[in-house]
């Protein structure tokens, strides 16, 4: 192997330029020509290929986003564009593909090698941390304490005016931000995708911090629950308990940005250098995971399909300690 790409694919997350930095290095540290391509698949179809030196990714370990764009491409999902992505890689010479995203990142270069012979190995590039096969994905890390930085920001308002705040974090499919958030802020309740949500066991609670003469209370709802989002949910307890003033923050994409925290980089990094060494180890249609500190390769229909469940004793020290 002569050549390699590397490319950031589906949402950005804090720590993908960290692992962009790593595959590059890595790779001319292998004597490899890196090529960087540019909006993820659609950049892929369009040949918008950059060759990457050891310079070109200085100075990039703390930014958040990704120097490679990011773009979700409906073309990819067709045979003829997954075609035209494959006549791409073979005028450049590229002979492997390192891909860092999530989900539909994954499930793409899936197909992609089910119809093409080049080889892709993932790394995890998510903020929901609801990939199979890892600890933790790149971005969660970052997102997590940015959402908690936010909490304790309102938290202090809360407490000045007696309000009840109604705090939404993303999570469509996934409540791993909402729960580790709901925990490090001192939330008094949290609302996930992963379990049915009781509305009347959740307005007995607010009403006995109330009756305790609790001055705030903070809920912490990802955005995927069952019940609704932040506002419908608000609205719903607001008609139940008129003497508390009920507010609604909604965090949205301030968790996708920001410098990376320190293990978000030492993480990112680690995967970036393990995914160029798997393509020279001959691996293919893996993602590159972290299990207990230790590097595991997780198939990608494994990785995408097979999502990681909720901790139970995560949500339990919610309800006891909030």
């Amino acid at each position: 192997m002569k050549k390699i790409a590397v490319f950031t694919s589906g949402g950005d997350a804090p720590g993908m330029n960290a692992c962009l930095r790593a595959v590059v290095r890595t790779g001319i540290y292998h004597n490899l020509d890196v090529i960087g391509i540019k909006r993820g698949y659609e950049g892929m179809i369009d040949g918008d290929f950059h060759a990457m030196s050891a310079h070109s990714v200085s100075g990039i370990l703390h930014q958040g986003g990704t120097i490679l764009q990011s773009a979700r491409s409906n073309r990819f999902r067709t045979k003829e564009g997954r075609q035209l992505a494959y006549e791409q890689l073979q005028k450049a010479g590229i002979e492997g593909v390192v891909a860092i995203g999530g989900d539909g990142t994954f499930s793409g270069a899936s197909v992609f090698m089910k119809e093409h012979t080049i080889p892709f190995v993932g790394c995890p590039g998510t903020i929901d941390n609801d990939l199979f096969g890892t600890d933790f994905t790149i971005g969660y890390d970052t997102a997590i304490n940015t959402a908690m930085d936010a909490i304790d920001k309102i938290k202090d308002t809360a407490n000045a005016h007696n309000r009840l705040f109604f705090i939404e974090v993303m999570g469509r499919d996934a409540g791993f931000i909402a729960l580790r958030s709901a925990i490090a802020s001192g939330a008094e309740a949290v609302l996930v995708p992963e379990t049915k949500t009781d509305m009347d066991a959740l307005v007995a609670s607010l009403k006995q911090n109330y009756e305790n003469k609790k001055t705030a209370s903070i809920v912490i709802v990802a955005e995927g629950d069952d019940a609704g989002g932040a506002f419908q949910i608000a609205e719903a307890v607001k008609k139940r308990m008129d003497y508390y003033e009920v507010k609604v923050s909604i965090l949205g994409h301030i968790q996708r940005g920001g410098r990376p925290t320190a293990m978000e980089r030492v993480r990112a990094s680690r995967m970036g250098m393990e995914a160029v060494k798997a393509l020279l180890d001959g691996k293919k249609g893996c993602m590159i995971g972290q299990i207990h500190n230790e590097t595991s390769y997780i198939p990608f229909d494994k990785a995408t399909k097979h999502h990681e469940e909720i901790k139970p004793e995560l949500l339990e020290m919610v309800e006891i300690l909030g």
